[in-house]
Order: C-alpha cells, then structure tokens, then sequence
C-alpha cells in the first residue's frame, strides 16, 4: 500500500509540476508577445512621429537673381557708329557689360527706341526708329526682359509697332511688355518661371510725346493709369511669387524724385508690386525701398549719345530674390541690393567707337575727373537709401 500511495504521491506531484511548467511558458510567453507588441508599437508610434517631424520640418530655399540696366537710346551717331557696310552690329558697344551681367538669371533694359527697320527708314530725335541688330545685340549680351512702354513707341505710328512685335515675338527667350498686337495679347496672364521662382512683368509710360495711339488700338503703347495697372497686377498677385513692373515716368534730365513718380510708387507697392524700374529722366535717380517694394527711379542711359556726362552716365542695379517654402507656405525677400554705374564713351569729337564701360573700369585718359563724377552720382543714387551696395573705386 505504501508503494502505492508513493506512486499516486508522484503522480500528483508530477501533475503539478507539469501545470506549473505549463504556467510559467504561458506567462512567459504572454510577456514575451507583450514585449514584442509592445516594441512594435513604439517602433511604429516613433516612424510615425519621424514622418510628422519630417513633414513639419520640410523646408525648402530657392534663389533667383535680377540685373537691370536703364535706357537704348539708338542715336544716329550710335547706329551709324555700328554700320558694318552690309548691316549693323552693336555687340562690340556692349563687350565690356556682357561678362558682368552673365549669371544673373534675369536681365532687364528699357527700349527706349523703337525697332522699326531699315525698311522704315532709319531716324534720329524727335521721332526715332533703331535698326533690329540692336535687339540682336542685347540678346547675345543675355538680356531676356525687355521694357517696351515709352514716349517713343509710335514715333514711327502703328506700322513700327507692328515691325518691332514681329522682330521680339521671333526671339526665343524674352519676354516683352508694354506693347501689343491686339487687346488679346495685352491682358493675357503671362507667368514664367525660374529655379522655381514664378514672375510676372509690366510695363508702363506715363508720356507720349503726344502721339498717341490710334482708337480702338491703345494696346500698341501701354499707357499708365491706376485702374489698368490694378486690373493687371490682380490677374497674377496671387499666382506669383513676384511682380515686376517697368515705369516710364518722372522728369527729364532730374536726378531728384517728382510728387508724382512718389505717388505711384506707393499706390504700386500697395497692390504687392515687387520690383519697380523706372526709365524717362535719362539720369541716374535714388533707389528706395517702400515697405519690402523696391523702386529704382530712374536707372538713367544706358547707351545713347546725349550730351552731358550725367546723360551718359547710367545705373546697373541688381537684386537676389529668394523663396522658402515650409510646411507648404511660401515667403519671398528680396535680399542683397547693389548697383554700379556705368558710363557710354565714345571717341572725343568723332562720335566712334561707343563702348559702355562700369565706372570700375574707367581712368582718366577715357572719363577725365570720372572720380568726381562717381562720388556725385553715387550720393544722388545712396540719397534715399544709404544701405544699397555700391562698389568704391580703387
């Protein structure tokens, strides 16, 4: 009987310890998936929180850059100068401005003279018509924006419109405004884009010299009033990171800023205008910024043969637009102003061999006293923003 006893003693006791065994995987297991789950959990709650990190964080920077010269002002002492016997070339004029405008993405000067052709006849002032060569020239130097609205467009009535529209509109790579074809052309919403920067660009004259366009054709001069300007800056205010817009305006041959030209450019940076470039006075005047809107008033010549050292003596400015994105926001800030000036030299008394030059490469011998001058002109351009960089000269 003991025997027994012993045996069933065992087997309980073996029971037990099976149950208990069994106990401990379970928990052990238990704790095990929970660990795992657990770990799996976390791991999934911290990818989540990266992804939300990252999204949050996601942030990103573009740049544009923009150069701007002032007025062609194509005298025939200049179009005569650039006569080859067979045709017209004015690239040399330009060989010494090419080089220092190559890598900015955007490159602006004001037509101020209307290209009519040859076939129209060829003219000086008061009512002017340039050769084509002379867009040629600016296109391979690299200007791609280009200010049509002036007191000169209808010098050479519709028909020089029309000439000097076929030429632009063949070129690859520019883009014009401040006349048109049609009324179609003039308020169609143009938006380009560079290094993911989108832009719109304006142009306006406040003058006409009294020509003014024929009834029912304002479209072919881009004539300024606050209406049309804010009709067109509404159509892409919104859809752009920038606006520009190119004013012909002010007084001529004043370095001083008109009630006027003030007037405007408030109204124009209260509708979110950008960028401001002024053209008329054919000399030099102040760069401001109004709000975070920069205004050039005047950039002055760029090349032509008026006399008068501060009629040949121009402005090249130039700005850094910058754009952030993050968390799908868009700011923009424009950043770094500079300008330099520039003077048109010709040969003393022969009226050959025009060259614009910056005011950094002159000496004596091509701009006698050129260091006076550019003190003088540098005030006038500092005068109501003394944080622009201009260059010193050596």
């Amino acid at each position: 009987m003991s025997k027994v006893k012993k045996k069933r003693k065992l087997t309980v006791l073996g029971r037990f310890v099976i149950i208990l065994s069994i106990g401990v995987l379970f928990g052990a297991s238990l704790g095990f998936y929970y660990r795992l789950t657990n770990d799996n959990v976390k791991k999934d709650d911290v990818k989540e929180q990266k992804k939300e990190e990252e999204v949050v964080s996601k942030k990103e920077e573009m740049d544009a850059s923009l150069v701007m010269v002032g007025d062609a002002l194509i005298h025939s002492t200049v179009y005569d100068d650039a006569y080859t016997g067979d045709g017209y070339d004015f690239k040399p004029m330009l060989k010494e401005i090419k080089p220092l405008i190559q890598d900015y993405d955007l490159k602006y000067y004001n037509q101020e003279t209307i290209l009519g052709g040859t076939e129209l006849g060829l003219s000086n002032y008061p009512r002017f018509n340039s050769p084509y060569e002379v867009g040629d020239a600016f296109i391979d130097a690299g200007f791609n924006l280009v200010s049509l609205a002036t007191n000169h467009t209808m010098d050479k009535g519709e028909q020089g419109v029309i000439n000097s529209l076929n030429y632009w509109n063949s070129k690859d790579g520019v883009y014009t405004a401040g006349s048109y074809l049609s009324f179609e052309d003039r308020d169609e919403v143009i938006i380009k884009e560079v290094n993911g920067i989108t832009y719109s660009f304006f142009s306006y004259t406040t003058w006409t010299n009294g020509l003014e366009t024929p009834s029912g054709k304002e479209y072919l001069n881009n004539v300024y009033s606050p209406e049309k300007a804010k009709a067109d800056i509404l159509k892409v205010r919104d859809e752009v990171d920038v606006v520009i817009v190119a004013m012909h305006w002010g007084t001529e041959y004043s370095t001083s800023v008109s009630a006027t030209q003030q007037e405007i450019a408030n109204y124009l940076s209260s509708l979110g205008v950008d960028i401001i470039i002024g053209s008329h006075p054919h000399v030099v005047e102040p760069i401001a910024f109004i709000g975070k809107t920069m205004v050039i008033y005047s950039l002055g010549n760029f090349i032509s043969d008026q006399e008068g050292v501060e009629r040949l003596t121009g402005l090249m400015a130039s700005i850094d637009i910058h754009k952030t994105v993050e968390n799908g926001v868009s700011t923009m800030e424009l950043r770094n102003p500079k300008a330099e000036l520039l003077y048109t030299h010709s040969t003393y008394g022969k009226k050959r061999n025009f060259v614009v030059y910056p005011y950094t490469s002159l000496n004596d011998e091509i701009l006698p006293l050129y260091r006076d001058y550019y003190e003088t002109y540098k005030n006038i351009v500092l005068s109501l923003d003394s944080s622009i960089e201009m260059p010193s000269l050596e």
